[in-house]
């Protein structure tokens, strides 16, 4: 039990420094690092060149994460400085002047679509800085955008985290004489069912929460006096959502969900059906500052966002062929310090940051007719405000980096087994439980894997070999810690420490990663319970 305990430690520290003593994540993400790199050194025998060369690495895939950031605040700063973010508000008026209802227009259901489309932190990375120019607080923005962002997941990025753990399953199920096309139709279905029978609670907590904590009253009863509406909204995404992953498979449940839902939801909006009587806003409005002396039409404001919308599903869907083209063009540096198959790739092209936020961002200058000055200052604001998430995201992914490559340590154990990465031995320590046990363990390994490596897709492949051989083992089925494993990924990405500082980033609030956090714990281990109850019930 040592080395588990002891590949815990970084993570332990990072959630007492974050949590139990409000440190920020660019002073708390370091420290982790650090102890990390000192435990891979000693107990794990890593090399001091290949601790540096993880830590590389892990920098330039911050890298992609930082480009993601820079586009979605460029997108904003330059719809405020060119004035469509006072057309967008006056035009949610005749929608809705509620920020519930907005909340779950912008919040839940085009966040949602633009996980279907691009996922990869870009979801809440644009959602929460349009919903702080309507009005929203900005800490509100970044809470609620990050609740929501869950149910989309696994079959965000045209179903990648899906396929993720297809790619490190196919073996095993070939060898228990499983036929894998079979297996992953299955999964897709198990998934979408568990999130479609207890997703629909995740708006009404998200809305409970959001006046809990920033309405004038502090109270949960404003935000369930819309849990009709939130239902409703939910039913709109999910019914969809679920008979897409039923008939159809993993790439668009998410994308043609919460196309559906948010037609609906915004029509019923319009027509006041279940909304609330009473409109309730924050106790401060906080809208765009910067006046423009052209009002520019509701189509014009809007049109930045449906070019973004069209861009990603034109180019992740791989039947319109632009997915390839994109993905091929990269820069690569081979053999980070020598260190053999340790390669990184940016796929500039494909990465939404560039294609297609800057982009957009830069057909709005002339779209929108903006004064050359204007346009400056919003790149100029940009790089200001995403200075301060770099430190934390380039120590955040060394961390893991250094916690997923310790793989490749020359450490045998006392019985002749070779020592498994840092994550790896946690999740193996974690496997030696009863199988009643286990079952609410293996959505926690889930939501851990996406915590730590910021990605639903990389706690899949990290951790779907080591669900599958536990539930054989423990005389499980295969699918149900499978589903578990899916769900519970999704669900870390209320959590996930590279979200959570990507979109503090784009609204301005580095620093409170912590208090986010906490708040947002409720939702992800109440989602856990109902997704396990769901799961051993349905499957």
């Amino acid at each position: 039990m040592l080395h588990p305990f002891l590949a815990s430690l970084p993570i332990l520290a990072i959630i007492l420094l974050m949590l139990a003593w409000n440190k920020p994540a660019k002073l708390a993400l370091p420290l982790g690092w650090g102890l990390a790199s000192l435990i891979a050194f000693f107990a794990w025998q890593i090399g001091v060149r290949e601790i540096l060369a993880f830590t590389i690495f892990g920098g330039l895939k911050a890298f992609d994460i930082l480009i993601i950031i820079f586009g979605a605040i460029l997108i904003l700063n330059t719809l405020k400085n060119s004035g469509a973010m006072e057309t967008i508000e006056r035009g949610f008026g005749k929608i809705s002047h509620d920020a519930r209802i907005q909340a779950i227009i912008i919040g839940y259901l085009f966040a949602a679509f633009i996980e279907g489309a691009a996922g990869f932190g870009a979801p809440a990375a644009l959602a929460a800085p349009l919903l702080v120019g309507l009005g929203f607080p900005p800490l509100a923005a970044a809470m609620i955008t990050l609740i929501f962002n869950s149910t989309p997941v696994t079959f965000g990025a045209v179903g990648t985290p899906v396929f993720g753990a297809m790619s490190v399953l196919n073996s095993q199920l070939a060898e228990s004489g499983i036929d894998p096309a079979a297996f992953q139709s299955e999964l897709t279905q198990s998934a979408a069912l568990v999130h479609a029978s207890v997703g629909l609670i995740i708006p009404v907590i998200g809305l409970a929460l959001l006046t809990k904590f920033f309405g004038k009253e502090k109270s949960f009863r404003k935000g369930l006096a819309a849990a009709p509406f939130a239902v409703f909204a939910g039913a709109s995404f999910l019914l969809p959502y679920f008979l897409v992953a039923k008939f159809i498979g993993p790439e668009l449940p998410s994308l043609i969900g919460a196309l559906i839902g948010l037609g609906i939801t915004i029509l019923a909006a319009r027509w006041k059906f279940l909304t609330p009587k009473d409109v309730w806003s924050f106790s401060e409005k906080r809208a765009a500052k910067i006046k423009s002396r052209t009002r520019l039409s509701l189509l014009r404001a809007w049109t930045p966002y449906f070019l973004i919308a069209l861009l990603l599903t034109l180019t992740r869907i791989p039947a319109f062929g632009l997915q390839e083209i994109l993905q091929n063009q990269t820069l690569t540096l081979s053999n980070i310090l020598g260190v053999e198959n340790l390669s990184y790739s940016l796929k500039w092209a494909y990465l939404p940051g560039i294609i297609p936020f800057t982009l957009i961002a830069i057909l709005t200058y002339f779209l929108h007719r903006m004064d050359w000055r204007k346009a400056r200052a919003a790149v100029k604001n940009t790089f200001r405000q995403i200075s301060g998430a770099v430190l934390a995201l380039v120590f955040g992914v060394a961390l893991v980096q250094i916690m997923i490559q310790s793989e490749t340590n020359p450490v045998l154990l006392a019985d002749g087994v070779a020592l498994k990465s840092m994550l790896g031995e946690i999740a193996n320590s974690a496997s030696r439980l009863s199988s009643e046990v286990f079952i609410f363990i293996s959505p926690l390994i889930g939501i851990l894997g996406a915590f730590v490596s910021g990605s639903s897709t990389v706690s899949n492949i990290l951790f779907s070999p080591l669900q599958f051989e536990t539930a054989k083992l423990l005389q499980l089925s295969p699918l149900l810690i499978l589903t578990l494993q899916l769900v519970g990924s999704a669900i870390g990405n209320m959590i996930c420490v590279n979200n959570i500082v990507a979109v503090s980033a784009t609204v301005g609030i580095t620093g409170m990663e912590g208090q986010i956090i906490k708040r947002n714990l409720v939702p992800v281990f109440l989602y856990a319970l109902l997704a396990i109850a769901a799961a051993v019930i349905l499957i």
